[in-house]
């Protein structure tokens, strides 16, 4: 399975110097704050709306607005939730008493849905890993490590690392580095009863439960500005860019009625999207953070209406955005996804060219994927970009967060 993290590609930074150059946008929007005497209105409006939705109860993303039951159950897959217990152990004997304090919460608690993506911390969860001393965020990594793919590590690891060379060439370094996440606890480590963690913050969100040797990873954030880090020790790590070139293969390789179907607007802010299907926090994202209980419509093709070449680029696709999951877990993970084939949906927005950005979706009552191609934060490009890159994932019909498996194991 690739790991999502590629090794430097002649020509796989086109464009991306021209934009090392010149001034970054963090100064543009510093010097609007400067005239306006606080932050932007937009920022306030899309605060206040994350707000609104956090104070929801939770109840999943559906296509619909009705939850399908009994799609998820209880069984052994093989988590490595041994090697997982003995690493959150190892966690929180390194912590001090105040520290432990931030970092545990209760299993139930609401705090799992207050992940964000942007470089400012917008809510306080558990622990910070730049404030901690390195044998704790050593500590911490190593839980990572434990859960997750060899590859889905890397993965991780590799965002991580392109977040402190975003924060190296833009000289904001105290906001963006390899440590700017934190870190929370729930439940208690055990290899019986059901616990899990969160670690979010600037392009990288993940969100693990644990039940016995089940395991649910989502929802998943991962991100780049740049996705390519083209200086430095860490040259030639790249980020995102086969769920990229896999995504353009298919969608280039569709017969001409079936990419009509599935190119549901032809630009990327597209006249005809309707209110709201754009917006400025995350573009064309439609699961992004707090968007826990979003109904989106299925849109596009039918997977098993495509050939069976496009069927297995599909796959691919769907292989590579669970690059994170153990090779157990994600055997069970990949069967169940397969089981909801003739419902899984796949849409696409903008061009299909050599060097055009893109969003694509794929979407089944069981998994949800979204890949897009975004517009400068921190780098000058006011259109979208390839080298700025966004992916979501989350498990429709109530299972983000385990929550599905979690009422399974209330007693009746």
């Amino acid at each position: 399975m690739t790991t999502g993290v590629t090794s430097h590609q002649k020509g796989s930074t086109h464009g991306l110097r021209l934009h090392r150059i010149v001034v970054f946008n963090a100064e543009r929007r510093k010097a609007n704050n400067k005239q306006t005497g606080r932050e932007s209105p937009h920022l306030e409006t899309i605060r206040e709306a994350w707000r609104k939705n956090l104070e929801v109860p939770f109840y999943g993303i559906t296509h619909d607005g009705k939850r399908k039951e009994g799609l998820y159950q209880l069984r052994d897959e093989g988590a490595p939730t041994k090697m997982m217990v003995e690493a959150a152990r190892s966690v929180l004997k390194s912590l001090s008493p105040s520290e432990k304090t931030d970092t545990v919460h209760d299993l139930d608690s609401e705090t799992w849905r207050r992940w964000s993506n942007p470089e400012f911390v917008l809510h306080k969860c558990g622990v910070r890993l730049e404030d901690l001393e390195e044998p704790k965020t050593e500590a911490i990594i190593s839980l990572l490590k434990q859960s997750l793919s060899p590859g889905g590590f890397a993965k991780v690891r590799g965002a991580m690392k392109v977040n402190k060379f975003l924060g190296e060439i833009c000289g904001k370094e105290v906001i963006l580095n390899e440590h700017s996440y934190s870190f929370t606890l729930f439940g208690v480590p055990s290899e019986t009863e059901p616990w899990g963690y969160m670690l979010f913050g600037h392009h990288l969100c993940l969100n693990v439960f644990i039940a016995r040797r089940q395991m649910v990873i989502g929802p998943v954030f991962i991100g780049a500005e740049p996705n390519t880090i083209d200086e430095g020790p860490d040259k030639g790590l790249t980020l995102c860019a086969n769920e990229g070139q896999l995504g353009r293969q298919l969608m280039q390789s569709l017969p001409p009625k079936l990419q009509q179907a599935a190119q549901i607007y032809p630009q990327m802010k597209d006249p005809a999207m309707q209110e709201g299907r754009w917006n400025r926090a995350d573009q064309r994202h439609m699961t992004g953070a707090f968007q826990d209980n979003c109904v989106i419509p299925y849109e596009g093709v039918v997977v098993t209406d495509m050939p069976e070449e496009q069927q297995i680029l599909i796959m691919a696709i769907v292989h590579e955005f669970l690059a994170l999951w153990p090779s157990e877990p994600l055997r069970h993970r990949l069967k169940q996804i397969l089981k909801h084939l003739t419902e899984t949906h796949f849409c696409w927005i903008g061009g299909f060219g050599p060097d055009d950005p893109f969003y694509y979706r794929i979407q089944s009552p069981v998994a949800l994927f979204e890949f897009d191609h975004h517009s400068g934060v921190f780098l000058t490009n006011e259109e979208p970009a390839k080298y700025h890159i966004h992916t979501i994932q989350r498990l429709p019909n109530g299972n983000d967060y385990g929550r599905q498996l979690r009422e399974l194991l209330r007693p009746r």
